[in-house]
């Protein structure tokens, strides 16, 4: 990890009511979509839409990471084994590098695909050597070019589905100790039918996330966690629970720039030291700008609504045309309180 990042997550531990703050921009979708994983182009060529190339999505990561402003770049295997092994692109930049370390059956999103109707099973295509050193036979010669990675879980309140999961990760982190690889853990919320109540699958994934690290040393928990936004309660409740653990949301879908930015402010609001946005960058209409704005607002230089506005006269100043009206962009659609909680 860069100094940058570490740093960092020492100042939180060290001060968890601070507003230090982690921003991350999530390019891994490649491992779930397929082909219109990098987004659509835009503005859209006259000949018409169309997915951009992953030649054009890596132009799109470089730009990112140049800039600087996020602390975390989140990719694929492949990309990292361009970017970050052959092209070196991080040697002289504080961006972190980081991989998606495994891709359980519920993140196969294939066209026409119909995986996600079952219980997540516990999948990963690459190796830890393949992360750090960019192939397996390549020569162990200093330190790894890549050494974090994103290991994700997801429960279903069904034994047989989770213990196989649960067991993938007393495995992983066997291999990750031994290897000296970080990693930082997500937990999804179920991804079928759980026999759960709405209102009961916050304090599910809570307590399934507190339970599985209960059986963890310190010296080999993750170095933060990356889950739902369910709303203040669940948040406080999970940050209050182990002060040591630095918990982090995940944007999920890309709605409104005023969904995603006010997800952020809430977040942080409620304890998150960490937030890990992909589709809400990656489909935004000046991926740089807004990536600004994040920064911005977990500075405490502006506030949600606030920045909205800001972000929309930066695009008409750049002459890019927006996706939504001022008016329609300002409107929340993706509720950042869930589950009827109303604080």
């Amino acid at each position: 990890m860069k100094p940058r990042l570490i740093k960092k997550l020492d100042r939180i531990r060290g001060n968890p009511a601070g507003r230090e703050f982690i921003l991350a921009d999530a390019r891994d979708a490649d491992m779930a979509w397929g082909v219109p994983a990098p987004g659509k182009v835009y503005p859209p060529p006259a000949s018409g839409g169309r997915c951009r190339t992953m030649p054009e999505f890596h132009e799109q990561i470089r730009a990112v990471a140049r800039q600087g402003i996020v602390d975390i770049l989140l990719a694929s295997i492949s990309t990292m084994s361009l970017l970050a092994h052959r092209e070196r692109l991080f040697d002289s930049l504080e961006v972190t590098p980081a991989v998606r370390i495994n891709d359980t059956s519920d993140v196969w999103c294939p066209r026409g695909g119909r995986y996600r109707e079952q219980p997540s099973l516990p999948f990963a295509s690459g190796f830890i050597e393949e992360a750090q050193f960019g192939s397996l036979t390549a020569e162990r010669r200093g330190e790894p070019v890549v050494n974090l990675g994103l290991y994700s879980v997801t429960f279903n309140n069904q034994p047989l589905a989770d213990r196989e999961s649960l067991l993938a990760f007393k495995e992983f982190r066997a291999e990750a100790q031994r290897k000296s690889f970080h990693y930082f853990l997500e937990v999804f919320a179920p991804n079928v039918d759980a026999n759960l109540r709405p209102e009961e699958i916050p304090a599910f994934v809570n307590d399934n996330v507190c339970r599985m690290l209960a059986g963890v040393p310190l010296a080999a928990r993750p170095v933060f966690l990356k889950i739902p936004y369910f709303g203040p309660r669940a948040l406080e409740a999970l940050v209050a629970y182990d002060p040591s653990m630095v918990v982090g949301v995940l944007g999920g879908s890309s709605g409104t720039t005023y969904d995603a930015f006010k997800l952020l402010a809430d977040a942080q609001k409620y304890g998150a030291r960490v937030a890990l946005f992909g589709r809400k960058i990656k489909e935004a209409e000046d991926p740089q700008t807004f990536i600004t704005f994040l920064r911005r607002i977990v500075d405490g230089d502006v506030s949600a609504e606030e920045a909205v506005k800001a972000y929309h006269g930066e695009l008409q100043a750049r002459r890019i045309p927006p996706l939504r009206s001022l008016v329609e962009d300002l409107k929340l659609t993706a509720a950042t309180v869930s589950y009827g909680e109303t604080r």
